[in-house]
């Protein structure tokens, strides 16, 4: 996971942040969830809570593991992430516009589908760890096929197996 993180390349400077509620064991728990501006997925983390705590915890998990703070932050308009952006991020332009985050509302969508392929997720845990390395994954092989002629993209598509198989030790 480390590997396909390091040959992710350079995020955007645009981070749509959104929170998704999910049943696990019955309980409902909260998934995170950071996108950049082209639709790959940054960070997720999974969360009992949704208050102001819960949200500046996913915020500093967010900040260690890149480089670099983003120039703007979209969220929507839940209170605990604008109280949470003043104390972590006070520097980064904040927007709850309507619309916006569709983004990160849309990044959602491949995640319902797993965890209904899968008959649910049955721990915290197991959703923390599946829906990171899938992210990471669906980073790979989602090439924005609409934008790019033929040719482009059987050679980006080349390209993601040949690190797919890199990564995996495959031969």
């Amino acid at each position: 996971m480390a590997i396909l993180r390091r040959r992710q390349g350079r995020l955007g400077d645009t981070w749509h942040l959104d929170e998704l509620f999910v049943n696990i064991q019955g309980c409902q728990q909260y998934l995170w969830r950071a996108v950049d501006q082209d639709g790959d997925v940054i960070y997720i983390l999974v969360q009992p809570r949704r208050d102001r705590r819960a949200a500046a915890r996913f915020f500093r998990k967010l900040l260690k593991g890149q480089a670099r703070v983003p120039r703007r932050l979209i969220t929507d308009k839940l209170r605990s992430d604008s109280a949470a952006h003043g104390s972590v991020m006070p520097g980064v332009l904040h927007s709850t516009r309507q619309y916006e985050n569709n983004r990160a509302e849309v990044s959602h969508q491949p995640t319902r589908q797993r965890e209904r392929q899968m008959r649910r997720f049955k721990s915290t845990a197991h959703a923390q760890r599946f829906l990171s390395v899938h992210g990471l994954v669906r980073n790979l092989f989602r090439l924005g096929r609409h934008l790019l002629r033929a040719a482009h993209h059987r050679l980006l598509r080349t390209r993601s197996f040949l690190v797919w198989n890199e990564v995996t030790c495959a031969c």
